[in-house]
């Protein structure tokens, strides 16, 4: 994992215009930054017309290297918001090393009131900003923004994108060489749709050459203000003479795109099926969202309070990147909710409890920036917890509490999305390209798509019974406020976990039982939900009166985590299983032979589950990546993140431990 990426560092000129100190430049032009973008960058890649082009459920996806202040994106927001028919989206890819500070993004954007009301809506949602893929949704999801966060030659190799006009902007290559590079150029190429265009202010003769030599023709055209030219071009194909890109194994390659009629089923209103409802809805899907009780978030989504904690490592791990990413998103769509009753942003202390944990978390505060994660010694935790603690910990100052229940209320309000309660899906039968759910002899609903997010019952379809999920029951308790318990003040967590009280209730959860299937709460557990407030802080037990509490009268309720083996989510399109077996066969006899044979798909079954007990922070960043494969997009996810969660992966490790296995019955 590399080291940190700080934000920015900025100073600023007597005009108000921000300059980098790490490489002594300027942001803009100090003529007219917002001529020279419109000049340079819209005007060049000819963005009015192709926007005014594009039909109501069209997409134009601009990439770009260099955020910076957000100018570049603004310009191309306020034009597609001119010309653009309602319908038609814009999805802006943007890489960018050190990401401005949100005051220093508002202090920027602030030199253009014009284009004052597109910043607003950037600023709003200008939070969690962290490493890796960063998603941010706005205008009801008619203009997503993907930030990579980091270094471009990091970050682009993982994008998975069509880019169809490239913006080259960053810092002059005499002040920033390391971006300006063929192996930079040559992710460029990779990324570009067919006839992707491309600009940049810079007309320096090597940069010309190395983007000729990528597959680009390049133009010099008449410059803006001090610039005697600049470059202007187009993406004619892959070089003959350079190694072509590799492309993802057939079993993670992309399903042929869908051109049906955009109606789907989601099976299942938890976390996974409102967010894969709201994704999708937003795009101009007609939804039906199923669900078998009588209302959404009745299972594992129908917590009081669940809590934005984030398990990381300090290796990147696949996981790691999914829950960077999927905590960005999901903090960012809770400011749409009311803070106090349905979410609070009040942080989260995990206490260093042991000598084991205190190690894990020197590793994460080196491996992550200070503005996601950072320790507190004893008297510092005791003074941001309210409380007395027995010991320090980690401080995520950006995460805090969430009623689920509201954020999957707030996500099945689309107009696009019609929830059915009471209607469980017990078959789905595929009749000429419906799908069909069925209840018995009833037929519930039909449409040609369909996101199984139903948690463990996924595996009651023959689809995807093979998956391997495990149910685990957890019970949280409701402890009543006291006077004295109003101190707590952010979420502490040891073991177990306690949360601010939400309407005069704290949380307290939650106990991990493998084994039983029985639902009803059980006192036992509630005794063992107190031994974990113990542990978190004696003072917070007495402040709760909770050693005068009889566990056999406390409430509470019990719910199943569903999970996979590699605690992974299982997020993506459903193979023909028998199909895949005989397809990919030759992985029994040689595991880094890749077959050639397309997937046998099962088209418009898709799944989102597995979610354990992160579905806070993963299933939301979920239904993107459904989104995004239904809707041929730009991932929200690296590459090999996507991969890592997708459901085949189960089916190719099968073929391979077969071939081991056999080996082994051999010797």
């Amino acid at each position: 994992m590399n080291p940190v990426q700080p934000n920015a560092q900025l100073d600023w000129d007597d005009q108000g215009r921000p300059r980098s100190r790490v490489f002594d430049d300027v942001y803009f032009s100090d003529q007219s930054g917002l001529e020279e973008t419109r000049y340079v960058f819209i005007e060049q890649n000819r963005l009015q017309a192709r926007f005014a082009a594009l039909p109501a459920d069209g997409r134009l996806v601009i990439g770009e290297t260099g955020f910076g202040t957000g100018l570049n994106f603004l310009c191309a927001w306020q034009l597609f918001e001119q010309h653009a028919v309602p319908g038609a989206r814009l999805h802006f890819v943007s890489v960018e090393k050190y990401p401005l500070s949100r005051p220093d993004l508002q202090r920027a954007l602030a030199l253009w009131p014009e284009l004052k009301v597109f910043a607003d809506q950037l600023l709003a949602q200008y939070v969690a900003i962290h490493q890796g893929f960063q998603r941010l949704v706005l205008d009801n999801g008619r203009v997503i923004l993907t930030l990579l966060i980091g270094d471009a030659l990091e970050q682009l190799p993982q994008l998975d994108a069509q880019i169809d006009a490239w913006f080259l902007d960053g810092f002059a290559p005499a002040k920033n060489p390391d971006m300006w590079t063929a192996e930079l150029f040559a992710e460029l190429a990779r990324l570009a749709a067919p006839g992707s265009t491309i600009s940049t202010f810079t007309s320096t003769g090597w940069v010309r050459r190395l983007l000729n030599g990528a597959g680009f023709k390049m133009k010099r055209t008449p410059g803006i203000g001090h610039k005697w030219e600049i470059l202007r071009g187009e993406f004619l194909g892959w070089p003959a003479e350079t190694p072509a890109p590799t492309v993802a194994k057939p079993w993670f390659a992309r399903p042929p795109v869908f051109n049906g009629e955009r109606r789907a089923l989601v099976i299942g209103g938890g976390l996974a099926g409102c967010a894969s409802a709201a994704s999708l809805a937003t795009r101009g899907w007609q939804i039906s969202l199923l669900e078998r009780h009588d209302g959404l978030a009745q299972e594992a989504s129908g917590n009081p309070q669940g809590v934005l904690y984030l398990k990381l490592s300090a290796h990147g791990t696949a996981l790691s990147q999914m829950i960077v990413s999927g905590f960005g998103h999901t903090r960012r769509l809770l400011e749409h909710l009311q803070r106090g009753v349905d979410w609070d942003g009040c942080g989260v202390l995990q206490l260093a409890f042991n000598a084991k944990e205190a190690e894990r978390q020197a590793q994460l505060v080196e491996a992550f920036a200070p503005d996601l994660l950072h320790l507190l010694d004893r008297d510092q935790a005791q003074a941001r917890a309210g409380i007395a603690l027995e010991n320090g910990g980690m401080f995520f100052p950006e995460g805090g509490w969430v009623h689920p229940p509201a954020l999957c209320q707030w996500q099945a309000q689309h107009s696009g999305i019609d929830v059915l309660v009471h209607h469980d899906v017990l078959e789905l039968r595929k009749v000429d390209d419906q799908w069909q759910a069925w209840d018995g002899d009833t037929l519930l609903a039909s449409a040609p798509v369909v996101v199984l997010a139903g948690a463990a019952e996924v595996k009651r379809f023959a689809a995807s019974a093979d998956l391997p999920l495990k149910r685990i029951r957890g019970q949280i308790t409701r402890l009543p406020q006291t006077a004295d318990s109003e101190a707590l003040a952010t979420v502490v967590c040891a073991e177990g976990y306690v949360a601010p009280a939400r309407l005069g209730e704290h949380t307290l959860g939650a106990s991990f039982d493998f084994k039983s299937d029985d639902l009803t709460p059980t006192a036992a557990e509630h005794a063992g939900n107190l031994a974990l407030l113990h542990e978190i802080s004696p003072d917070l037990v007495q402040r709760l009166h909770a050693d005068t509490l009889a566990p056999e009268t406390l409430e509470g309720r019990a719910a199943f985590r569903c999970t996979s083996p590699d605690y992974l989510p299982i997020v993506g399109p459903l193979a023909d299983n028998p199909a895949f077996a005989q397809a990919y066969n030759a992985l029994r006899k040689d595991a880094r032979h890749t077959p050639e044979a397309a997937c046998p798909w099962l088209d418009g079954l898709y799944v989102n589950s597995g979610h354990g007990s992160r579905g806070l922070i993963t299933a939301p960043l979920s239904g993107e990546l459904l989104a995004a494969w239904l809707n041929n997009e730009p991932l929200p996810l690296p590459r090999s993140v996507a991969e890592a969660c997708h459901p085949n992966r189960f089916a190719v490790r099968a073929l391979i431990r077969s071939n081991v296995a056999k080996a082994e019955n051999n010797l």
